[in-house]
């Protein structure tokens, strides 16, 4: 949809519609109030975090337990957006989390990850197993082990479709009277005596409470304070060639994956989600130096590819080759300790910020999105989000 010049005004407006703005916008026209969704390009795209055709979601969450509710909760809502708008989100091929005791090391900024993950999955009854070493290579020969690993496995876990997802919350958000502004930078965003502004180079657009979500643009946006808290990451994402035995590496008899490999390294992947041609996406997750989002480098240098190849996955997945089918930048923005940050800008009352981001965030979007909706209408935090507020950042 084209902007008009001039000034519209709403209830809400949304800054940014990757997986969380999507989701707060169609909760709030759902919920009947007007509101406007702006966005720089015109999602789903692929030139910011919420990309790549597959995101694994999980719900015993090793970051924390303040996450599990949200994941429960996303669950029920992708199913809730499956039915209303026809559409295939979710597959449940299950999850397989693995570690080597005494390795130590940190995923999304946590130590002891896969054990926490366990933790979090006693806590809220969440079907699970710990699987020893030998275990895994019964019933997961795909996986080649050193001997000693530990597994937990989650047979609710699998994987998302991300541009499918934000493009079913966008339909249906526009279904339910959203407006919808694509290919436009929001320039700034102001407080004035009766609301907020969100300003773009054709217009102004006025409501009550807005909410940015600009995923790794968002350190343009909120006030100067809060800038330093958020960093700005290039990551790699690859595609391998499968070499031999597609059967085993297909969604039936696959599980998505994340391998603590020794402390400093860590990968995860997904199975040949779209058969033998669409080959096996991994990635791993070492941040690059800070960038800024404009200026982030799409160009993948072949080094990048095979270095990762070598190694990562060529003695773990001896049924991939080292040919690379494809390969993508993505971005991650990092907030000190690894945790969201959901919570009003403290110079401006009325201007929600949300990042759900850390490389973690996509499976809890719905969830995100709807209390976001809940408190720019009613004015206060749901309960589901208070853990993620800037208090843990005063001193």
């Amino acid at each position: 949809m084209a902007e008009n010049p001039g000034t519209t005004n709403a209830d809400v407006i949304v800054v940014g519609l990757g997986a969380v703005g999507s989701a707060a916008l169609y909760h709030l026209a759902k919920s009947g109030a007007s509101v406007i969704g702006v966005d720089r390009f015109s999602p789903p795209h692929s030139l910011g975090s919420t990309h790549g055709d597959t995101r694994i979601t999980r719900q015993g969450i090793g970051e924390g337990l303040a996450y599990v509710p949200l994941a429960l909760r996303s669950h029920e809502l992708w199913r809730e957006l499956e039915r209303e708008t026809g559409t295939s989100l979710l597959t449940q091929c299950g999850g397989l989390f693995l570690t080597q005791p005494g390795k130590g090391g940190q995923i999304h900024g946590k130590h002891g990850f896969v054990e926490r993950s366990i933790e979090a999955a006693e806590a809220f009854d969440i079907d699970h197993e710990v699987l020893t070493a030998t275990a895994i290579n019964a019933r997961f020969p795909q996986f080649q082990l050193s001997g000693d690993e530990i597994g937990y496995y989650e047979p609710g876990a699998g994987f998302l479709r991300p541009e499918a997802c934000v493009a079913a919350y966008l339909a249906a958000a526009e279904e339910h009277g959203a407006t919808v502004v694509r290919n436009t930078v929001v320039r700034s965003v102001t407080s004035t005596p009766t609301g907020v502004e969100t300003h773009t180079a054709n217009a102004t657009h006025r409501a009550k409470t807005a909410i940015i979500a600009a995923g790794p643009w968002i350190g343009d946006l909120v006030s100067a304070p809060l800038q330093r808290l958020f960093t700005v990451s290039r990551m790699v994402l690859c595609w391998f060639e499968i070499a031999r035995d597609v059967d085993q590496l297909l969604p039936e008899h696959m599980p998505v994956f994340i391998w603590q490999v020794d402390a400093d390294r860590s990968f995860y992947g997904f199975p040949a989600i779209d058969g033998p041609d669409g080959g096996i996406k991994m990635a791993t997750e070492t941040p690059s130096p800070p960038i800024h989002p404009s200026t982030v480098n799409r160009e993948i240098a072949p080094s990048e590819r095979g270095d990762f190849y070598s190694a990562m996955v060529r003695s773990r997945f001896p049924q991939l080759s080292g040919g690379c089918t494809r390969a993508v930048t993505c971005m991650y923005t990092i907030t000190p300790d690894g945790d969201f940050v959901i919570d009003c800008d403290p110079q401006r009352d009325n201007v929600l910020v949300a990042s759900p981001c850390c490389g973690h965030g996509f499976k809890h979007s719905p969830a995100v999105g709807e209390a976001l909706a809940q408190w720019a209408m009613a004015g206060n935090p749901p309960p589901t989000v208070a853990p993620f507020s800037l208090t843990r950042f005063a001193e």
